[in-house]
């Protein structure tokens, strides 16, 4: 085999033959008006000879390189030559044997048709840090030896670099880790367990990013507010990683604290704003609030940039909430409004962020029609439906954003099951005789429920303390409503005065100032709240028996 040929074409052999011929040339002109070497002995006008390239003993610079090289010809790879460095890493290995079958640490590594597609082509190929038999990475060289025809060679030239694929293994294991802690980090900050609501059904589901994908800010919450209202919400923090999923945690506590000021949900993404500005300025996030009345059978909604909400109705068309929308938190400056969409018995709604309906290959709207699509077909409990809505848009354990969704359904209940939830109401006309008709009503309504006794009288009790303050504090128009669930009694009084009351401790000698005390007494919980109309509700309930 003739060595000095295949020697010219080793990595790094051209660049030092180059680099000494430039040496040769500055050293011939460094002959007028240049300062001499400091040894005598170098002045002389001879040249100093340097070895050319082809003659060089190939075999003696083969046999001395670190690198593993090895000389295959033929079309089945017929071992020519395998240097010193080759020999220690995977032994001797017999001379004119094919490589399938004596150069078995190549065939493990998938190196055999890398050999054919370098005869075929003759263009060079690499493999870049495959780790072998011997526990060290390789990046391997196939480099054609010779022309087509009989005795075409390929040059097999392996580095080892099985430090930097120590590096960078411990840089994808440092990376898992932190990938790890934000996934951790983020669970833990949404709901373990949502809260479920009399008059809905609730299931949400949170997927994080793949692999390659650092973990968002998505979450969402459910917020039961007490007289059978509930908050939905749901949104997204720009940004990933750890410090994403530590705003969402701060925003998503935040909300939970506004929403028990029972405020209108425009009201509630204006605190939202300021604060998420005062978290981080450089930080924004869209968001969703949501509040269902069920005596209303609406939801009532305001957005900050986020997308928009899905209803289905009874009759299976879906409805895609408009505006009011505002920019995202943390912007500042906008005033946010609300908007409401009908949410009776037979309705679904579909929360979600932007990872289920967001490509990169598609416009956002075509996502959001998809997602409308699914969703009329859509049927099962609000579980079975959160699993059907994400598997129907593609999202894999390789997707590279966060999916949240949040599934609600308002059930029409019939038969029984529609005994269990009832409504009854009353306007309160007149004067102070509309406390008696307010006693005498709320007593027939809980009587023809067959509550007990005990729960009868308590309620009775309540509506009239409700009715009463009403009537000295409020302002017409007045109404009493009554309302029971598979759980619970919720006494309910409305009025046109927006001041909200509070419980407040009266003196021996007052003869008012204990109405409020005495329903936060006997009932499981009250509370108010300021109404659309610019007037407030006040409210209690009472947890029923167990059947």
């Amino acid at each position: 085999m003739n060595f000095t040929r295949w020697s010219a074409r080793l990595p790094g052999t051209q660049r030092r033959a180059a680099a000494r011929t430039e040496h040769a040339v500055s050293q011939d002109r460094r002959g007028e008006g240049s300062v001499p070497a400091a040894r005598a002995e170098q002045l002389t006008d001879d040249p100093v000879p340097v070895p050319a390239v082809d003659g060089l003993p190939a075999r003696d610079v083969l046999d001395r390189v670190p690198a593993l090289v090895a000389l295959v010809h033929g079309t089945d790879h017929r071992i020519a030559y395998v240097n010193d460095a080759y020999v220690a890493a995977f032994g001797s290995r017999p001379l004119g044997e094919p490589a399938r079958e004596a150069l078995p640490e190549l065939a493990e590594l998938g190196l055999l048709p890398l050999l054919d597609q370098v005869l075929r082509s003759g263009k060079p190929r690499t493999l870049k840090s495959r780790k072998a038999v011997d526990g060290r990475s390789y990046t391997f060289t196939c480099t054609p030896a010779a022309e087509h025809g009989d005795g075409a060679g390929v040059l097999v030239f392996a580095t080892d670099v099985t430090d930097h694929a120590e590096a960078a293994e411990r840089l994808r294991a440092s990376e898992r880790r932190q990938r790890e802690t934000a996934v951790t980090l983020q669970r833990s900050l949404l709901p373990q367990e949502l809260e479920q609501p009399d008059d809905l059904r609730i299931a949400a589901t949170y997927q994080p990013g793949g692999t390659e994908a650092a973990v968002g800010g998505d979450w969402y919450d459910v917020i039961t507010l007490g007289g059978g209202r509930t908050a939905l919400v749901i949104g997204d923090v720009m940004g990933r990683g750890v410090r994403a999923a530590a705003v969402m945690g701060q925003l998503r506590t935040a909300v939970r604290a506004y929403a028990r000021l029972d405020l209108p949900p425009h009201e509630v993404l204006q605190l939202l704003d300021g604060l998420a500005a005062e978290i981080d300025a450089n930080q924004i996030a869209t968001c969703v609030y949501a509040v269902h009345d069920p005596n209303e059978g609406r939801l009532v909604y305001a957005s900050a940039g986020h997308l928009p909400i899905l209803v289905r109705d009874e009759n299976g068309t879906v409805l895609r909430t408009d505006e009011p929308t505002g920019p995202p938190l943390g912007t500042g400056g906008w005033i946010h409004a609300s908007g409401s969409v009908p949410l009776g018995p037979g309705c679904t709604a579909v929360l979600y962020t932007d990872g289920l309906v967001e490509r990169r290959d598609a416009d956002l709207d075509e996502g959001i029609a998809a997602l409308e699509h699914a969703l009329a077909g859509a049927i099962g409990t609000p579980q079975v439906m959160c699993d059907r809505l994400v598997r129907s848009a593609g999202v894999m354990a390789d997707h590279d954003d966060d999916v949240a969704v949040l599934v609600l359904q308002h059930p029409a209940r019939t038969g029984t099951d529609g005994e269990l939830f009832r409504n009854a109401a009353l306007e309160l006309l007149g004067g102070v005789e509309a406390a008696a008709r307010a006693r005498a009503f709320a007593s027939g309504v809980l009587t023809s429920w067959r509550f007990p006794t005990d729960l009868h009288d308590l309620g009775v009790l309540a509506a009239s303390e409700l009715v009463a303050n009403s009537l000295q504090h409020g302002t017409p128009p007045m109404r009493l409503r009554l309302r029971r669930t598979d759980r619970r009694l919720i006494v309910e009084v409305t009025d046109g005065d927006d001041h909200l009351p509070r419980r407040r401790r009266a003196e021996p000698g007052d003869e008012s100032g204990r109405g409020i005390a005495i329903v936060a007494t006997i009932a499981s919980s009250w509370g108010s709240r300021r109404t659309p109309g610019g007037g407030k509700a006040v409210w209690c309930e009472f947890a029923l028996p167990c059947p």
